[in-house]
């Protein structure tokens, strides 16, 4: 249960859209929220999958939520949206961006029954925000525009972020990256050639220590770091629908 005061911001709304018994979890990332994976959901629906866009606690409400939170309480909204799409789906695929990526990774590292994974620039070894790993100050952290490529382009986020969440972030990824070596689903990496908040090294490090036999990469040439609403968001689409068409054992649903 989300620990929040704050009503949520209008758009900043949880997403599902029924379809087939092929079921696609997208998570966003650390100051985001459903919207910033609305068209690849949007695009996935279209194609028949059944699919759920879940809001992180203390995500797309007011950033004093984001003080009573634990990044343990993202990982649970994860783990309780996946359990909720196995009870109708036959086969489930996990889809994180940024530090989704990372709670992607963790809940491929403790359900073996996820059918496969992807990872939009998933935030694992560095990230712009660790050189407040030792901060105690302030306790409000400014925040810039978001890293897209592409003008014109608008993602919801808070001004600003607590430094208490920063640190969460921060415990989370030194946490994944015990975990990376755990995953033995297949993944598809996608990794912007630039971006700005998430070194593509993370990708790298993710690549060169997971235990699954089945990794596909993918480079997004015209991206930044929130690939999901920039100019390579099609090409994700199509990447995660010819992945997910080349491991169902159900293809006559997709």
């Amino acid at each position: 249960m989300k620990r929040e005061e704050s009503s949520i911001l209008e758009g900043a709304e949880s997403r599902f859209y029924q379809g087939n018994q092929i079921g696609i979890l997208l998570c966003h990332g650390f100051n985001g929220t459903p919207q910033s994976m609305q068209f690849i959901g949007e695009r996935l629906s279209q194609l028949g999958y059944t699919v759920s866009i879940p809001r992180l606690s203390g995500h797309g409400t007011h950033y004093r939520d984001m003080e009573k939170v634990h990044y343990e309480n993202w990982k649970q909204d994860l783990q309780e949206e996946y359990d909720r799409l196995k009870e109708s789906c036959l086969e489930v695929y996990v889809v994180g961006q940024s530090m989704g990526g990372a709670l992607t990774l963790q809940l491929a590292a403790s359900n073996s029954s996820i059918s496969g994974i992807a990872l939009i620039n998933a935030a694992v070894t560095d990230v712009a925000y660790q050189t407040l790993r030792t901060e105690k100050g302030p306790m409000l952290i400014e925040e810039g525009e978001p890293d897209i490529h592409k003008p014109g382009v608008y993602e919801i986020t808070y001004s600003k972020v607590p430094l208490h969440a920063v640190h969460e972030l921060l415990d989370l990824m030194d946490e994944t990256k015990e975990k990376v070596a755990k995953v033995e689903s297949p993944v598809l990496l996608i990794t912007s050639a630039v971006d700005h908040v998430v070194p593509p090294s993370n990708s790298d490090f993710i690549y060169e220590n997971l235990r699954s036999k089945e990794v596909k990469r993918v480079t997004l040439p015209h991206s930044y770091h929130v690939a999901s609403m920039d100019y390579d968001a099609t090409m994700i689409v199509d990447n995660l629908h010819q992945y997910i068409e080349n491991l169902s054992q159900e293809p006559s649903l997709s």
